[in-house]
C-alpha cells in the first residue's frame, strides 16, 4: 500500500457511506444509537463520563461482546445477537482499525515492525510490508523512528507510531478512542495537525472530550447520554445551538430547558427567562410553537451579579446560591446552580463574593437566545 496521496483521498471520498445501526445491551445496560458516517467524513462522539462512548467504539471494533443487539457496517454485519443464528465477526475481520488514548505498541518490535504487522498478517511478503511501514512512517513524518523500541519514544512519538500501524491496516472505518488525551501540551497540537491531515477523505469515528478535536477535526458531531443519541449535527452548528446540557457545557453556555412561552422560557420552578427567537439564524429548524419544550441559552459573559433583586425590562434577575468561585483567564468565574457568571476581579472582590451567598444574576433578554428542541 502506498502513502495516502490527495488522489487516493478523493477516491476514498467518494466511496460509499459507512452506516451503522447499534442496538445492544452491554452488562445488562442498554444502548440505541444509529449512525452514518458519509464518504471521507469524520464523526465525533463526546459525552459524559459513562455515557457508553468507549462501550460503541469497542463494541465496533470487536473487543467487546454486548449482552444482545446487532451492529452493521456498510451493510456488512459485524453481530447479531437476537437472531437464531447468532453471528458474531471476528475483530481482524471487520475492516474497523481501533486506536486508543495509550499507543499500545508491541514492545518487542521496532516502529518499522509494528506498523508493517498489519500488511504481514494480511499475507504481505516480509520485504514489501516493510517498505509500506517506511512509507508510512514517512507519511506520519517518524520514518527517522523506525529502528527504536516503544521504550525508546516519547508519548508524541509512539502515537505516531501507532497512526501509522492503524493506517497501514488500510481500514474502511478509523476509530479513535480519545488518541490526544494521553499526550502533553507540546505534543498534543502537533498530533492534532498530523490527524488533519491523515483522516482527509477516510471515514472516521473520534471519541474526544475537548471541545478543539471536534472542532478541528470532526465535520459532524454526535453527542450521546445514557447510551442514547441526545443530539447531532454539524460540528459549528451544535456548538452554536446546543439542545442539551452537555453540548452548552463544551460550547461554555449557560442553558435552561423548560417550556416555550412567547419570546421566552418557562421553568419546572416557574422561572421565566426572557429571550429572542433564534429561528433567524438556524431556518431549517421552524419556528417553535408556543407550549412546546425549549431552553434559553446565553453566555457567562453576558451575566451580571449583583447582591439584591435588579429589576427593570428587559433584564432577566434570578436568585442564586454562589457554589464555587474560580479564575477564568482575567476574569473570576461564578458558578451557581448550574449557571455561571463571568465578572472582573474587582467586582467580585467590591461584592464580597464567596461560596454559599446568595445574590442575583441579571442577564439582558436581548442576549438570551430562545428556540425549541
Amino acid at each position: 500500500m502506498d502513502c495516502q496521496t490527495d488522489d487516493d483521498a478523493r477516491t476514498r471520498s467518494r466511496g460509499s457511506p459507512v452506516t451503522l445501526s447499534f442496538q445492544a445491551a452491554v452488562a445488562g445496560r442498554g444502548f440505541d444509537v444509529d449512525l452514518a458516517v458519509r464518504p471521507g467524513e469524520t464523526l465525533a462522539v463526546m459525552g459524559p463520563n459513562g455515557a457508553g462512548k468507549s462501550t460503541l467504539l469497542a463494541s465496533i471494533a470487536g473487543l467487546l461482546r454486548p449482552d444482545s443487539g446487532r451492529a452493521e457496517l456498510n451493510g456488512r454485519t459485524l453481530f447479531d445477537l437476537d437472531g437464531a443464528n447468532r453471528t458474531w465477526l471476528p475483530p481482524h475481520h471487520r475492516g474497523t482499525a481501533l486506536l486508543a488514548q495509550e499507543p499500545l505498541l508491541f514492545p518487542h518490535l521496532s516502529a518499522v515492525d509494528n506498523v508493517s504487522f498489519g500488511p504481514r498478517s494480511g499475507g504481505v511478503p516480509k520485504r514489501d510490508a516493510k517498505q509500506q511501514a517506511m512509507r508510512w512512517l514517512a507519511d506520519v513524518e517518524a520514518e527517522h523512528l523506525a529502528g527504536r523500541r516503544p521504550a525508546q519514544l516519547s508519548g508524541g512519538q509512539a502515537q505516531r507510531v501507532a497512526v501509522a500501524r492503524a493506517l497501514a491496516a488500510d481500514p474502511a472505518l478509523l476509530l479513535l478512542d480519545e488518541p490526544l488525551a494521553a499526550l502533553d501540551i507540546h505534543s498534543a497540537p502537533l498530533l492534532r495537525r498530523l490527524f488533519k491531515r491523515v483522516l482527509a477523505g477516510r471515514q472516521a469515528i473520534i471519541v474526544t472530550h475537548d471541545v478543539l478535536d471536534a472542532l478541528v477535526l470532526a465535520d459532524r458531531v454526535v453527542i450521546l447520554e445514557n447510551g442514547k443519541v441526545a443530539e447531532e449535527g454539524p460540528t459549528r452548528t451544535v456548538l452554536e445551538r446546543p439542545r442539551s446540557s452537555f453540548a452548552a457545557g463544551l460550547a461554555g453556555l449557560n442553558f435552561i430547558p423548560g417550556t416555550l412561552d412567547g419570546a421566552g422560557v418557562h421553568t419546572s420552578r416557574g422561572m421565566r427567562i426572557a429571550g429572542h427567537h433564534q429561528e433567524q439564524a438556524f431556518p431549517e429548524a421552524g419556528f417553535p410553537k408556543a407550549g412546546g419544550p425549549g431552553v434559553a441559552v446565553f453566555p457567562p459573559s453576558a451575566v451580571s451579579v449583583f447582591l439584591d433583586d435588579a429589576h427593570g425590562s428587559p433584564r432577566n434577575s434570578f436568585a442564586v446560591t454562589i457554589t464555587d468561585l474560580e479564575p477564568h483567564g482575567d476574569q473570576i468565574r461564578v458558578r451557581a446552580g448550574g449557571l455561571a457568571a463571568d465578572i472582573t476581579p474587582s467586582a467580585s472582590a467590591d461584592l464580597g463574593l464567596a461560596p454559599g451567598m446568595t445574590v442575583h444574576f441579571v442577564v439582558k433578554a436581548a442576549a438570551v437566545s430562545v428556540y425549541g428542541t
